[in-house]
């Protein structure tokens, strides 16, 4: 019996036991869930994600194949890359995610020497980073989902187009655009990693919110694996500066492979410990957004209120930036954690508030750009922040207006959901636009 059959097993004795359906009526719903099935698989999907997304499916049709899809939810979490490895398969996947950790930290090695950075400070090193990096993670992935050339060739294209804008572009020295497609790039490009992630099944509302999960463990493992590293690399530069080892050439070896080799090994933890133990990045918003929303209703009024509007500078602007997009990251990854069919509790009421605070604050700041713009101009960092501030405030107001209508019970949370995933797209569509438009029109400078 194959592993289909066996889940379709387990789905049929569910429905049964919980319901005490006849024959018949088991067997027509079994009939209707194998047709969405082979629809699926004709797609592309494998088996497992084709059965656990037919099972959702159905859901919307019958109240007690919902109940068991959402028993299944985390196994479509858990299970979406492969389905029940055996240990020799992880074996493989650990071997695989080594091979290419290896393979990116030699390559930039190589892009590093021949560069001359730090020594020569190349601005070509620095802008090409993302490019070093991710087309290694999207070729992880590309072989860890056994995808078709088609999909290869999707995910390559991009990759190709930036590389060919970031290095024909004739930036000026010191030039602001320059350092701004080097922020921005990568962003863009981790939207391209996107692709393969999903299986090339982009417009799936359930693909997009696993890989904002992963997003979201994916940062915490590699902030972790940074830390490691980092007191490994003191340990071994006071180990071996005794030996006459020079301490700095040794740093300027380990911390761009390692840097680099840990954007693999993040993934293969990611995509392994889904089938060990629970997901920490739920844990965290859960202890982090009423700690934000504490500080943001505090901040808030205190800004309003002493009209220190005055006070913000570009320095003070880049913080509350942040601040404003690690805000959205919690609120997003809460969203993306939390059981959609729960009715509303304390959570949703803090983040409620965190979200109207962080909405006050970005229309402060905001109003702070505009006026400095019809003051002094438009420049590139100016437009920049001016553009990032707005793709915030819309994604902040309509948070907020559906999180409030969930709250008060007069909206579902599932507008909600789709509101974040359907709004994915205009980060990597304002990313590009940096990437790709805003050196020209401001002439490279």
């Amino acid at each position: 019996m194959s592993q289909l059959d066996l889940e379709i097993g387990e789905w049929r004795a569910f429905v049964e036991q919980s319901h005490g359906l006849t024959g018949g009526d088991v067997e027509e719903l079994e009939i209707h869930l194998r047709d969405q099935i082979a629809e699926l698989t004709e797609t592309g999907l494998t088996d497992d994600e084709a059965f656990l997304i037919a099972v959702k499916r159905i859901g919307s049709v019958d109240e007690m194949s919902r109940e068991f899809g959402r028993e299944q939810r985390s196994r479509l979490w858990r299970q979406f890359v492969l389905p029940a490895e055996t240990e020799r398969d992880g074996d493989r996947w650990g071997r695989d995610a080594l091979a290419f950790a290896l393979a990116v930290a030699f390559a930039i090695q190589v892009a590093r020497l021949a560069a001359g950075f730090p020594l020569d400070e190349s601005s070509w090193f620095v802008r090409n980073l993302a490019l070093l990096v991710l087309p290694f993670l999207a070729a992880y992935f590309l072989r860890r989902r056994q995808l078709p050339m088609r999909t290869a060739l999707a995910t390559a294209i991009p990759f190709l187009m930036a590389a060919l804008v970031v290095n024909v572009y004739p930036f000026t020295e010191d030039s602001s655009t320059e350092l701004l497609v080097a922020a921005h790039l990568p962003v863009m490009l981790w939207f391209v990693v996107a692709c393969p992630y999903m299986s090339g099944v982009l417009s799936s509302h359930e693909r997009r919110m696993d890989f904002v999960r992963f997003t979201g463990e994916w940062f915490i493992y590699y902030v972790l694996l940074a830390l490691g590293g980092g007191v490994l690399t003191v340990l071994t530069v006071l180990v071996l500066e005794p030996a006459g080892v020079d301490p700095e050439s040794l740093v300027e070896w380990i911390l761009p492979s390692g840097a680099a080799g840990a954007v693999i090994v993040a993934a293969w933890l990611v995509e392994t410990k889904q089938r060990v133990i629970e997901n920490m990045a739920p844990v965290l918003t859960m202890i982090f957004t009423p700690l934000f929303a504490v500080m943001l209703v505090v901040a808030t009024p205190v800004y309003a209120l002493a009209r220190l509007g005055g006070v913000f500078d570009r320095e003070l602007l880049g913080i509350f930036d942040a601040l404003l997009v690690v805000v959205l990251g919690l609120v997003i990854y809460q969203i993306s954690a939390r059981d959609s069919l729960a009715p509303p509790g304390w959570p949703d009421r803090i983040q409620l508030i965190a979200v109207v605070s962080a909405l006050t604050l970005d229309a402060m700041v905001l109003g702070v750009m505009v006026a400095r713009v019809g003051e002094l101009g438009f420049t590139p960092n100016r437009a920049a922040v001016l553009g990032l501030n707005v793709v915030l405030l819309i994604n902040l107001a309509v948070t907020a207006w559906l999180s409030a209508r969930f709250v008060t019970g007069r909206g579902t949370f599932h507008r909600l959901e789709r509101w974040q995933t359907d709004y994915l797209p205009v980060y990597a569509i304002w990313a590009a636009a940096v990437v790709v438009v805003l050196p020209p029109l401001f002439g490279f400078a």
